[in-house]
């Protein structure tokens, strides 16, 4: 079911997927990543409307997935602070379904990134799977004017003059730091998983993580995966036998 969440004032494109028959369930919001070249911010998080739906049907989770700000028909131009707004939106929205019982959050890529370092700072989320996660924005800390032109480029950002102080939007950046937030969620379920063959986030950067998690984490190497997860089976069955563990 296509759908509108608000955050704060801006309207977010949203898509929301029930179990057969529509009894009360988990729920479960589902994050894309940045957008990559040639296709950029309007296409990204196209399939995800889709998956979103496999879940539900194979797992009877109620699942939310969005576009955050910037991306796709989503109002908005994109920041790190004004994505963890978007993502806390989606969790709430979520959660104030009469038919969910607890939110849990999956990312991809940068999405699970932000799923982790909100779930830190958000007591409704029991627990994150962290799929091809990146542990920081790497080089665009230290150079946040190159993202600015690169997330214009990728048209996440559309306002002219946006943003207006580049070194403030530029500090926002630090704010994604995976490792630091695996170590702040305690005991909350973790899953890392994460291609042998990723070579877009190298499988170290997920036993990084994993060094830093709680004592509920559980990690799921994938031989001869590469980055993009959520087309490979194998990583799918492993999603759904860990929110099989969760409900």
């Amino acid at each position: 079911m296509d759908d509108i969440i608000l955050s704060g004032d801006l309207k977010l494109s949203a898509h929301v997927a029930k179990p057969n028959p529509p009894l009360p369930s988990p729920g479960l919001v589902l994050c894309h990543g940045l957008p990559n070249p040639p296709r950029g911010a309007i296409t990204v998080g196209t399939t995800y409307p889709d998956l979103a739906d496999h879940i539900a049907n194979e797992a009877g989770w109620t699942v939310l997935t969005f576009n955050f700000r910037g991306t796709g028909t989503s109002e908005g131009d994109f920041s790190v602070r004004g994505w963890m707004h978007d993502l806390r939106a989606a969790v709430r929205t979520l959660a104030e379904r009469p038919d969910v019982r607890g939110v849990w959050t999956v990312g991809f890529g940068h999405g699970a990134t932000f799923a982790l370092c909100e779930a830190v700072n958000d007591d409704l989320v029991r627990g994150v799977a962290a799929i091809a996660a990146r542990t920081s924005l790497g080089d665009w800390v230290r150079d946040p004017s190159g993202l600015v032109t690169e997330a214009r480029e990728m048209g996440m950002i559309r306002t002219a003059g946006y943003p207006s102080d580049v070194s403030a939007w530029g500090r926002e950046l630090q704010l994604l730091d995976a490792d630091n937030a695996a170590r702040r969620l305690g005991d909350r379920p973790l899953l890392i998983l994460h291609g042998v063959d990723d070579i877009d986030v190298p499988v170290d950067e997920a036993r990084a993580v994993a060094a830093a998690a709680g004592p509920n984490t559980e990690v799921r190497l994938v031989s001869g995966a590469g980055h993009h997860l959520r087309h490979d089976p194998r990583a799918l069955a492993t999603l759904l036998g860990w929110l099989d563990r969760q409900a």
